[in-house]
């Protein structure tokens, strides 16, 4: 397997949690396995799984945490029962969300019908976004992500408004 570690660090946010940051480039094994890069783990409290499901704006896959993917789902469920669209979208992101256990050597098979949605065949990016993970194939993820300096400081202007 192929691994480039463009820029890693897992660094603690407010309240002591811990953050997916830096971006690493890994390909997908013979068997599509992916590797969670060790400081995501330990950032991560070093999990048994982790979630991967569609990102709702681009081409990409999100990886949240155990914690992150909880979240969504207690506000899912704070929600009324037996709501017609709620049912529907609830149905939506269970259908395409997967729980996958990460093996001893931290790695994570991703179903074929999210790789193809993402079109990750050979190597995936794997950018931190602080709360998440996401997923890119390479030459996406290059158009996507060719931020200039005045996008990076109107990103940083959102946070601190």
């Amino acid at each position: 397997m192929s691994k480039k570690v463009v820029q890693s660090t897992a660094g603690a946010v407010s309240g002591g949690s811990n953050a997916l940051m830096g971006e690493f480039e890994h390909a997908l094994d013979p068997k599509k396995r992916l590797t969670i890069p060790s400081e995501w783990r330990r950032a991560m409290g070093d999990p048994d799984f982790v979630y991967v499901m569609r990102d709702r704006n681009g081409k990409c896959l999100d990886l949240l945490p155990k914690a992150e993917m909880e979240t969504l789902l207690d506000k899912l469920r704070q929600k009324a029962l037996f709501d017609p669209a709620l049912t529907k979208a609830a149905m939506l992101i269970g259908a395409n969300s997967e729980q996958l256990m990460i093996d001893v050597q931290g790695r994570i098979r991703i179903s074929d019908k999210l790789l193809q949605f993402a079109n990750l065949t050979t190597t995936v990016v794997m950018a931190g976004s602080v709360r998440m993970a996401k997923l890119w194939n390479a030459e996406a993820y290059a158009a996507e992500a060719g931020a200039d300096l005045a996008d990076y400081n109107a990103a940083l202007d959102m946070i601190e408004a």
